[in-house]
């Protein structure tokens, strides 16, 4: 075998007839094949590099033998270890070089029978599954508030599989468009739990998935949201211009066809994009403009996925203005705080983290402690590595101020 970091993995033929590679393979044992590949010279970074998934993720498998269940994830490590067509049937993977012969004729059966059923259990789905399937969704976006992607994963999952796949068959235009519109919602709010997981090619992958769903629902506003959603992506990669580029660009396509409320989230969108591109004129029109055209109330019953009021109104100012210095920060952010309700958990640890930075910048380190404790407390319990990423660059500069 090579020993390149690069080189293509490839074990004898003999490993793969093995009985014990075989229950490895029927029980879909990632670990079990890192380990062989690992017995027969590969290092990690080499097995990283040939499946896709990189050395962290390898490790991870390695050292805690967690379950991969994953579909992609199998083909990846299928592929990457080169398995033989036997060996990839045993994990439950298509072959290769096609079926063995005289097994067309079983197998073009036995799909034919598998869509049947899938397309006669999408066919039951009517209005009231969806409205269900639709609270179930609303109910997992609030306990996202309050613990956090983390928490909510497994059900997550289930979700976003059981409205895939009832979405994917589903024949009847009217019930398809309706599962469309609800796939683009659930997609988003996963993509925004990626997003908080700072794992970002998965959230990409989300809004993306969602934006198609949206365009199928024909629904304007959903698009344009799913669409502005996803340009905190590229904020988090480093990429404001591209960011406040694209708000921008959803802003004037969709303005004239989705209501205030939508409009004024975008306007704020758009105000925290051009304040981490360091924009203060873009910053402040965006947001002056956000103020001028917010409805009255806390939500709407169409969109059930935003909530903006005059209090988170005055936590996004206060979080776009804090880099430019404004003393008015520290008022808005507390403001901001006042009128939480106690159910966005992973909002308060970045309104005290906000307020922590703004008072470090008026000179009140002191003050600001107890805003980066409750902070840190919060993004630890939603487990939040986006905002403990900012908390902990923050308490290290407040401790600096302090002399520790």
């Amino acid at each position: 075998m090579q020993n390149g970091a690069f080189d293509p993995i490839e074990l004898p033929a003999a490993v793969w007839d093995q009985n014990e590679t075989q229950e490895m393979l029927k029980n879909r044992d990632i670990a079990g094949l890192f380990r062989l590949a690992r017995k027969y010279g590969a290092s990690q970074v080499r097995i990283g590099t040939a499946t896709g998934l990189g050395q962290p993720r390898v490790n991870k498998i390695l050292n805690s033998g967690a379950t991969v269940k994953e579909l992609a994830v199998i083909e990846r490590v299928a592929a990457g270890l080169r398995l033989p067509d036997h060996a990839r049937m045993l994990l439950g993977l298509a072959p290769l070089n096609g079926t063995p012969a005289g097994d067309d004729d079983d197998e073009n059966e036995q799909q034919a029978r598998e869509l049947a059923e899938l397309l006669d259990t999408a066919a039951v789905i009517d209005p009231t599954m969806v409205m269900i399937l639709r609270t179930d969704t609303n109910n997992l976006r609030l306990l996202d508030r309050r613990l956090g992607g983390v928490a909510i994963a497994d059900k997550m999952r289930a979700q976003m599989s059981q409205i895939q796949r009832a979405h994917r068959h589903a024949v009847r235009p009217g019930m398809r468009a309706e599962l469309a519109h609800l796939l683009a919602e659930t997609a988003s709010l996963a993509g925004w739990q990626a997003i908080n997981a700072l794992a970002l090619k998965d959230a990409w992958h989300h809004y993306e998935q969602a934006k198609a769903a949206a365009y199928e629902a024909d629904d304007p506003a959903v698009l344009a949201y799913v669409s502005g959603e996803q340009a905190y992506v590229l904020m988090e990669l480093g990429r404001p211009a591209e960011a406040t580029e694209l708000l921008q660009h959803v802003h004037a396509q969709h303005h004239a066809r989705v209501p205030a409320r939508l409009r004024t989230w975008l306007s704020a969108a758009e105000a925290e994009a051009a304040a981490v591109l360091g924009d203060e004129a873009t910053c402040r029109r965006a947001l002056d403009q956000a103020v001028s055209i917010l409805p009255d109330g806390d939500s709407d019953p169409d969109m059930p996925y935003l909530a903006i009021n005059p209090h988170h109104l005055a936590r996004w100012r206060g979080n776009c203005l804090v880099r430019f210095g404004d003393p008015a920060t520290v008022e808005d952010l507390r403001s901001a705080l006042a009128g939480m309700d106690g159910t966005y958990n992973r909002a308060e640890s970045g309104v005290r983290c906000d307020l922590a930075n703004a008072l470090l910048a008026a000179g009140d380190p002191e003050a600001a402690q107890p805003h980066i404790q409750r902070a840190q407390h919060l993004a630890t319990m939603t487990g939040s590595r986006r905002q403990r990423r900012r908390i902990d660059e923050l308490a290290k500069a407040v401790n600096r101020a302090l002399g520790r």
